[in-house]
């Protein structure tokens, strides 16, 4: 009877293994979290310039039908205020400048506290030229342009 041997059944984890496993999630969240971040500003500010293309073309067509002049566009209610344009929290107003007969500008301004704070203004002009960040162009593929 001296031989009898106790057999353990050990279920479980070790420390360590469960260390290695927490390390590693650690990891993989340390790099997937700032993508997707940098994903939600990148979409966000596709809907902006979407906003500010169709805010634009709302202009033309008052152009159209008041004579061929954009003179009180700003203040006949043309364009949509925020992006997004159906409701919800708005993370870009919209605004309509430089109005004259001739010329007129369109901007997407970041609101402050959104996450798309510090991207920067999206505009286009009367001559469809397009400035985001104090750059004469739109990052449509990608984060800069």
């Amino acid at each position: 009877m001296n031989s009898i041997k106790v057999l353990r059944n050990n279920n479980g984890f070790t420390l360590m293994e469960l260390m290695i496993v927490v390390a590693i999630v650690a990891i993989l969240a340390a790099i997937a979290i700032p993508s997707y971040q940098n994903y939600v500003i990148r979409s966000k500010r596709g809907d902006a310039m979407g906003a500010v293309l169709s805010a634009a073309q709302a202009v033309e067509r008052y152009k159209a039908a008041n004579n061929f002049s954009y003179a009180n566009a700003d203040t006949a209610g043309v364009i949509p205020t925020q992006v997004p344009v159906d409701g919800g929290t708005a993370y870009y107003t919209l605004s309509l400048s430089n109005v004259t007969a001739t010329t007129y500008t369109v901007t997407a301004t970041p609101v402050a506290g959104s996450s798309q704070e510090g991207d920067g203004n999206l505009s286009i002009n009367q001559s469809g030229v397009k400035r985001w960040n104090g750059n004469d162009c739109w990052p449509e593929s990608g984060a800069t342009c």
